[in-house]
């Protein structure tokens, strides 16, 4: 439990019952990303944080428990679950856009308890069961590969189309998985470390080089996705992609981030577009690529910690080590 920012504390007590239309999870991984820094730190918008609250929004694992009107069939099965609790209501969501749903911002880990605990309660109507087999230590990374899942939708690439993703982070090498998986004729990867740039090649992109180096490949790529949000890395995005080309914008950016050059953009006829999160849309595709074997997020995990471990996890993770991926927490 995080009371606020910098300070929290592991609590016990009776497991939480599922309501009507709920499911109780037994947590197998729970994954810390950026955002559950930014909620320990308290820099993330007040708009998106209510404390107290238990952190945790990358997850999987098993269902041990359903409300009244749940299928009781689910108790036993593998597996993950939307994090935005949208409203199922508004234009937005009826047009498919849960991720903006217009009903307000809601999202486990955030607003509603999340899974840096060993037990979460959620609506079953967010689920997106796995197979028996499936690996849920793996499976705990489908939430940020939702969301490459989302730029790659949005970014629409053809079979022999050349592609670009800038920054191999989390979701830069699973945004790599799954575009290698559309057969393009060329996929590049900017990044500046190189322990990060090397596992880029081993997942898939042909190419790799260094942001510095990457203004020899200006204008050479039909759809490039940005996934690092660094201060330059919209603006290298741009330039990367060709006239008539298609730039996605996934990374959350800083106050002082360059911008895109409007001139540029109009010169060149972009079609720049963003992601924000993942609607369930894109949490299906990442699922069926999971499952269907184009997508395994295993290699990207570095670091697993007992979940009484968590402060040691958040400075793991705030280190920004060479060395460091996917830290996991375990319950």
């Amino acid at each position: 439990m995080v009371d606020r920012p910098g300070e929290h504390r592991i609590v016990s007590g009776p497991q939480p019952l599922p309501e009507p239309g709920e499911v109780r999870i037994a947590v197998h991984a729970a994954g810390i990303c950026a955002g559950d820094r930014e909620l320990y730190d308290g820099t993330r918008h007040p708009d998106y944080v209510r404390y107290p609250v238990t952190p945790g929004h990358e997850w999987a694992g098993t269902v041990d428990a359903v409300g009244e009107g749940v299928d009781p069939a689910l108790v036993g099965r593998k597996t993950v679950a939307e994090g935005f609790r949208a409203c199922l209501a508004c234009e937005r969501c009826r047009e498919g856009a849960t991720n903006l749903c217009a009903g307000g911002y809601d999202e486990t880990g955030f607003t509603q308890p999340g899974a840096f605990a060993d037990r979460l309660v959620l609506p079953a109507r967010l689920l997106h069961p796995l197979p028996d087999g499936a690996d849920l230590r793996a499976a705990a990374l489908l939430e940020p590969a939702a969301v490459a899942a989302a730029a790659v939708l949005a970014g629409a690439p053809r079979p022999g189309d050349r592609v670009a993703v800038v920054g191999a982070g989390t979701l830069g090498l699973l945004a790599v998985q799954l575009l290698a998986a559309s057969s393009p004729a060329a996929l590049l990867t900017v990044e500046p470390r190189s322990a990060r740039a090397e596992e880029a090649l081993r997942l898939g992109a042909d190419r790799a080089c260094a942001p510095e180096e990457a203004g020899k490949e200006a204008g050479g790529y039909d759809v490039v996705l940005e996934t690092a949000g660094a201060d330059v890395s919209a603006q290298d995005a741009c330039m990367l992609a060709r006239r008539g080309g298609r730039v996605i914008l996934t990374g959350m950016f800083d106050p002082g981030a360059l911008g895109v050059d409007p001139l540029h953009l109009v010169v060149n006829q972009l079609t720049v577009g963003s992601v924000f999160g993942a609607s369930s849309a894109a949490w299906s595709f990442a699922v069926r690529a999971f499952t269907g074997g184009l997508l395994d997020p295993a290699p990207l995990i570095t670091h697993e910690l007992p979940l009484t471990s968590f402060g040691e996890a958040m400075a793991v993770v705030g280190a920004e080590g060479p060395d460091t991926g996917k830290v996991l927490l375990r319950p």
